[in-house]
């Protein structure tokens, strides 16, 4: 059974012009496309089947990404239910060249696994099997993202 953290995946993008708003910094919808990408990423390495988003249950954008900077995306699966995946999402601005981070954005989606004909599968139990998973499970149930 997968673990909360089989199911973390970090990665990290860096914030060019074209993905801009008029502000001058990163767009708030290339933001939701990274964590949907990121969080499908993790519901699919939890479900070992393809996922498909189902439900962006909360979006909070908290301070902007600016250009130059890295936008750093964390994703964990912290709860399941029959054939979904619940995904916590969050992302920082990143300084590239000092690695200093700031929270920007606390998410959470629901990602459906899905079979070769697009119906939903079964997915596995979601297993807690050390301090650090029980920590990020418990920090996303508390809405804390």
């Amino acid at each position: 059974m997968p673990t909360v953290l089989d199911t973390y995946i970090e990665n990290r993008f860096r914030v060019q012009p074209n993905h801009a708003n008029n502000n001058n910094s990163l767009h708030g919808g290339n933001l939701m496309k990274w964590l949907d990408e990121i969080g499908a990423m993790s519901a699919m390495r939890f479900a070992g089947e393809t996922c498909v988003t189902a439900q962006v249950n909360e979006l909070a954008f908290e301070r902007p990404i600016r250009i130059g900077d890295t936008a750093l995306v964390e994703a964990y699966v912290y709860d399941a239910g029959r054939t979904s995946a619940h995904v916590a999402l969050r992302a920082w601005r990143e300084e590239p060249r000092s690695g200093e981070t700031e929270k920007t954005t606390a998410s959470s989606f629901t990602f459906v696994a899905i079979d070769e004909d697009g119906s939903p599968v079964p997915v596995p139990d979601l297993t807690v099997d050390s301090d650090e998973g029980e920590k990020l499970r418990e920090r996303a149930l508390e809405a804390e993202y």
